[in-house]
């Protein structure tokens, strides 16, 4: 087995992997209210750049950096960067259990760029998984309901943010044939530096936001502040999840087929309606746990047929080739 064909280690690592996401993803609604998002992605990749040097060591030090594809790992910072920018923003005024809901048309992204981006071949009972898992995300935003609370404008930034993320990740995975995990994560870390600090020189001063009414848009474009005293520790929560997320979900995609990974990122759900429940009293309905006892089964299906596909039995061959 390959550096790059390890599917029950990438599993373990998306896993990770997703919950440093969905503590980031908390601890940026808490800070919503009073910073703009450009401020804290710049704090949070200032300091998970320092935690990701450490994993850089790690796997080598600094002579992993080097890259002959410079402008591929531009695309792809440029990619999560715009998934970023898309998400948060709809985040900053919608529950977050709704909001990652929506986002979780991903890994059904994912699955099907694989096949003609990667040549990855995808059976039909993982296949048929995915979709049981898109059917327990269309339950939860209950598309019957004659009225929303959110503008549909709105509801549709965690998709846009699904379709970057999506491409992100099948970039990664063809990046991680030849870079390591750890330096495609300062790649990243760098893109969201560059960007945010552009982000400051053209609106740090909140120009841009004067008169706007929209709170997505106030999140974008609100001035900077010095951060509260008590404020420093979830800046600093921030960096260290940067780091994790930088670095495992990297790794995973490295490690394993883009179809047999994208699938696990769905345990973000349950993650997201729990820091929501607990946090902010946003309380789950009937519709939601049924929709999410579809995705995390889903998610558990397609592991249990990985771990028999890669078990020896010889002289059994599935009637599609893989299955």
């Amino acid at each position: 087995m390959t550096d790059t064909d390890k599917p029950t280690l990438g599993i373990l690592l998306i896993c990770l992997g997703v919950l440093a996401i969905s503590v980031n993803d908390l601890l940026i609604k808490v800070l919503s209210g009073g910073y703009p998002l450009h401020q804290m992605v710049f704090v949070r990749s200032a300091i998970g750049l320092v935690f990701t040097f450490g994993f850089v060591m790690a796997e080598g030090g600094p002579r992993i950096l080097r890259t002959e594809r410079p402008w591929l790992h531009a695309l792809r910072g440029g990619l999560v960067v715009f998934a970023n920018l898309t998400f948060y923003a709809a985040v900053a005024v919608m529950p977050l259990g709704q909001a990652t809901a929506l986002f979780f048309v991903a890994p059904l992204f994912i699955t099907l760029l694989s096949v003609p981006l990667l040549g990855e071949r995808v059976g039909p009972w993982r296949l048929g998984a995915v979709v049981i898992g898109l059917l327990g995300v269309i339950i939860m935003q209950r598309p019957w309901a004659d009225e929303q609370e959110t503008a549909r404008w709105v509801l549709m930034l965690p998709v846009v943010a699904a379709l970057f993320y999506a491409l992100m990740q099948v970039l990664t995975r063809r990046l991680g044939m030849t870079t390591r995990a750890s330096a495609m994560a300062v790649y990243i870390q760098g893109t969201f530096l560059i960007v945010s600090m552009g982000f400051f020189v053209v609106a740090g001063d909140g120009r841009f936001a004067e008169g706007v009414e929209n709170e997505s848009l106030i999140f974008l474009l609100r001035p900077w502040v010095w951060p509260e005293p008590g404020d420093w520790i979830v800046f600093i929560g921030l960096g260290f999840c940067a780091g994790i997320v930088g670095y495992c979900l990297s790794a995973a995609y490295r490690m394993a087929s883009a179809a047999t990974i994208a699938p696990f990122e769905y345990i973000g759900l349950p993650m997201a309606m729990f820091w929501g429940w607990l946090m902010f009293d946003e309380r789950p309905t009937t519709a939601t746990w049924a929709g999410c006892a579809l995705i995390v089964g889903a998610g558990l299906f397609v592991f249990l047929r990985e771990q028999t596909r890669d078990a020896p039995s010889p002289g059994r061959r599935s009637r599609w080739g893989r299955r």
